[in-house]
């Protein structure tokens, strides 16, 4: 006897206000596509639900779902049984709903097992992504590694063969209405479980904040290959780590570090900020935002700046920028990190501690930080 398939979940995102498309069916991504085309083939597949439920039905359900933030369980009567609608709303850190996910078929059919998900949201003013405490029951973070807001460099250093760094910061960093994007990436930080997550963004500009809203899917398999970084990549690392030098992404008009090109400076505290702007000291971030204009000529420029270290204070450091080619609005620039100055102690990979700030608040998540550093000279990088 054969058994019946599997009726898969149907994700349907609503990252912006009247506009949802579906973002995956099962395990499946789906890119944006219509949803009511979606629903109607659903429908199709299962013909005796069109004896007491239509697509305008199904509409005006997924509406009322998202619009009032809760679950929907419901029988729907047949002439070939009763059949059931299913429909979970996946919030946000602020409590909206980021997506539904949809269900229907018999009553007698098995419901497959709802994978974790969650909304989070990137604020271009704070440059942190703004993320809910379920983020935890992802794979490929802990517990311990939450923090409610992360700069994208941190996610960055979280993700392994991923390679498109300047289309996601393209939008998260100019994001204008229409811009979305879709993506998977195998995630591996720390003693967490490795992962796979599928990420959907559309950008927003509009009076719930400039930046983008997000959904984050977990699609870890156990039947899914290891995700390995290339040789090349591999090698082009190893030769910058034996040659002890540091290279990163920079964003000069926010003065930010966006993405680590090779293992992250030890002496500059990037990681666990409030906001990541505080890693170059206030006084100098203005001399990184003038630069910009002069890397528009294809040459590169330097200047030494005070970057924050673990210590709670700044260590003088060279800066040597090269215009980041293909970004569409030329705020990205490529920095080489040296370390020119020993005036203020810098906590070497070595040390497990955070040491207290004086006569100062914490500038970060101290405790996350602790945790991290007590076990990083037992880890392997990432990649």
């Amino acid at each position: 006897m054969r058994s019946e398939a599997v009726i898969p979940w149907l994700t349907v995102e609503t990252l912006t206000p009247g506009v949802m498309s579906v973002a995956s069916i099962g395990n499946e991504p789906r890119g944006f596509a219509g949803w009511q085309r979606a629903l109607q083939r659903v429908l199709s597949k299962t013909p005796a639900l069109y004896d007491n439920l239509t697509t305008p039905m199904l509409t005006q359900a997924i509406s009322a779902a998202r619009d009032q933030a809760e679950d929907v369980d419901l029988t729907v009567p047949t002439g070939s049984g009763p059949h059931k609608l299913l429909i979970r709303p996946v919030f946000g850190p602020a409590g909206d709903v980021h997506a539904i996910r949809l269900w229907l078929g018999p009553a007698t059919a098995q419901v497959p097992e709802l994978s974790p998900a969650v909304g989070a949201i990137w604020d271009l003013d704070s440059q942190t992504i703004e993320q809910p405490s379920g983020m935890t029951q992802l794979s490929g973070i802990s517990p311990e590694q939450y923090v409610p807001r992360m700069s994208i460099a941190e996610l960055f250093h979280r993700v392994s063969t991923f390679d498109r760094h300047g289309e996601v910061l393209d939008l998260l960093y100019n994001p204008k209405p229409g811009d979305k994007l879709q993506f998977e990436t195998s995630v591996a930080h720390g003693p967490a479980r490795p992962g796979r997550w599928r990420i959907t963004i559309r950008a927003r500009d509009d009076e719930r904040g400039r930046g983008a809203w997000w959904l984050i899917e977990d699609i870890t398999s156990d039947n899914e290959p290891s995700a390995w970084p290339t040789l090349e990549r591999i090698g082009l690392r190893e030769a910058h780590r034996r040659a002890g030098t540091h290279l990163a992404i920079v964003q000069l008009e926010h003065t930010s570090i966006a993405h680590w090109l090779t293992d992250p400076a030890p002496w500059i505290r990037w990681d666990y900020l409030f906001r990541p702007v505080d890693v170059f000291h206030s006084d100098d971030r203005s001399r990184l935002v003038e630069l910009s204009d002069r890397l528009q000529s294809g040459d590169s420029v330097g200047v030494t700046v005070r970057a924050l270290n673990y210590g709670g204070g700044y260590t003088p450091t060279s800066v040597l920028l090269y215009p980041y080619p293909g970004y569409s609005s030329g705020r990205l620039a490529i920095a080489q990190l040296v370390r020119v100055g020993y005036d203020v102690p810098v906590l070497e990979p070595s040390r497990t501690s955070v040491e207290p700030r004086q006569l100062s608040a914490p500038i970060g998540y101290d405790d996350q930080l602790r945790h991290w550093l007590a076990g990083r000279v037992q880890r392997s990088p990432a990649w």
